[in-house]
């Protein structure tokens, strides 16, 4: 049993289409079976909704009398890349604001943009002889502009990680916030809801898929980059009119000490043109795998812990060595069965019609890692033996390793190495100043650290931000194992 684009397009034209959610589709499926849910249901829709950094817009300003050649650009503070015609920019929403910087960011600007809302224009120019003017300030509207074109190079991850956290360290990444020792667990994307999910070998997904975009009608102009269907992380590359778009489905947000993104709703109609796509789009939650990864290890191979399935993230707890793990999602699925939903509504009310990509995505492509020229030097590379005193050791003892170990820095630990403090030579020579005599007057107990596998890049950063010049390393249970200097660093 097999259907055309032109028999469903002609099933929409004449208002008797049969579309479901992929939701509903599978309990279609568990109550009729493939083959009669193949000749039932004639589109399932699909919705996501959540954080997808890879997006930005292109936007033409129209020329100014007399006209400029945009060198450097800002829309609300926020810097926009120039680098094509006169007065066409690409706004990314990663970029971050100037002044407000991680409050806000180039998603919000396109939030802000879409809602109607004025923009501040700046820009600057070296001036030619056909665009002699150098500075422009001033403002506009979606609708005072010629194009807005949402155009995100990589949207709609097929799944996401769910990302937990070893470290002693709270972590701030493009995962959320992560506790340490396995305080929560965060994941992403819609479950059996997710577009790629329910076409994941591309038959009806490719170059000119007509899909729901941001509230508006979107295309897929190609495969998104890093691109990687061989292990289930596939992408797509999309665009679509800004002006057709709603705030309600782009959002601008903020990732605490992370920056800015922007949240894009998308929502893909799969035609059934077969039983087999029928047994796909009936995926359910339970048969979705992701992998649990730990960010707690700052490398591209962090430890893959074990795999869930879909249903068990979004109970809000995921088993973790016998650990119950609250588990939260950052993409939103009240608002992806929402898009289904509408999608759903423009397809049964003839406003939606479908059509056959141009040319599928590809199924072979294969994630490719940067290649790094200079090998990478991490803390252990450069750490050096800690000198060690012992928590309930007298001033006099600490100045003397000071004066016979040459070191600046002494690490001062329990006797079963776990770290309590720190003192320097500068600290000893304070307390001899102010006739001091007790070690725990002058430690310093709030200690920044490192650990061996972070870079060195990282632990300086560190340093500087932190105005010390020393960083104790140790490891997951706490225990000193070396000190990494200012010294090693240079």
């Amino acid at each position: 049993m097999t259907k055309t684009y032109n028999e469903i397009n002609e099933k929409i034209k004449n208002g008797d289409i049969v579309v479901v959610t992929a939701e509903e589709m599978v309990k279609v499926v568990e109550d009729k079976g493939i083959r009669v849910a193949a000749e039932e249901i004639d589109v399932v829709t699909t919705g996501t909704f959540g954080p997808m950094c890879s997006s930005g817009a292109f936007l033409n300003f129209g020329h100014a009398d007399p006209p400029i050649k945009f060198e450097h650009l800002w829309l609300n503070d926020v810097h926009a890349y120039h680098g094509n015609a006169a007065v066409d920019c690409y706004i990314g929403c990663t970029r971050m604001s100037d002044v407000r910087r991680f409050e806000y960011g180039g998603g919000h600007v396109i939030e802000d943009l879409v809602s109607g809302k004025p923009i501040r224009l700046r820009g600057n120019s070296y001036t030619t002889d056909c665009y002699p003017l150098a500075e422009v300030d001033t403002e506009f509207t979606i609708n005072e502009i010629n194009q807005a074109i949402l155009c995100n190079p990589r949207n709609a991850y097929q799944r996401y990680v769910c990302a937990v956290n070893s470290s002693d360290k709270t972590l701030y990444t493009y995962m959320g916030k992560l506790l340490p020792h396995f305080g929560n667990a965060h994941y992403a994307g819609t479950g059996s809801l997710s577009p790629l999910s329910n076409d994941p070998d591309y038959e009806t997904i490719g170059i000119g898929t007509r899909i729901f975009l941001g509230g508006g009608i979107g295309y897929i102009i190609g495969e998104g980059t890093q691109h990687s269907p061989s292990d289930q992380f596939g992408t797509i590359f999309v665009k679509g009119d800004l002006k057709q778009m709603s705030q309600e489905y782009l959002r601008g947000v903020t990732y605490e000490k992370y920056g800015t993104s922007l949240f894009v709703g998308v929502g893909i109609p799969i035609p059934i043109l077969n039983e087999g796509l029928a047994k796909k789009t009936a995926i359910s939650d339970k048969e979705l795998l992701t992998d649990v990864v730990d960010y707690g290890v700052p490398r591209r191979g962090r430890p893959k812990l074990k795999q869930v399935n879909y249903e068990e993230l979004k109970s809000g707890f995921i088993d973790l060595n016998g650990k119950k793990v609250k588990c939260s999602s950052l993409s939103s699925l009240f608002y992806a069965r929402r898009i289904a939903e509408t999608l759903k509504k423009w397809i049964q009310g003839g406003e939606f019609f479908l059509n056959p990509p141009a040319e599928r995505l590809p199924t072979e492509t294969i994630f490719i890692p940067m290649k790094q020229t200079s090998k990478l030097k991490f803390v252990k590379d450069l750490k050096r033996d800690a000198i060690i005193c012992y928590d309930d050791c007298d001033l006099k003892t600490v100045a003397e390793k000071i004066i016979n170990q040459n070191m600046n820095h002494i690490i001062i630990t329990d006797r079963n190495q776990n770290l309590k403090g720190i003192v320097t030579s500068f600290d000893v020579t304070k307390a001899i100043a102010k006739d001091k005599t007790d070690l725990d007057e002058i430690i310093t107990k709030k200690v920044i650290v490192t650990t061996d596998n972070e870079p060195i890049d990282v632990a300086a950063r560190k340093m500087k931000q932190n105005d010390i010049s020393a960083l104790p390393v140790i490891d997951e249970k706490n225990k000193v194992v070396g000190i990494i200097t200012s010294e090693e660093l240079m």
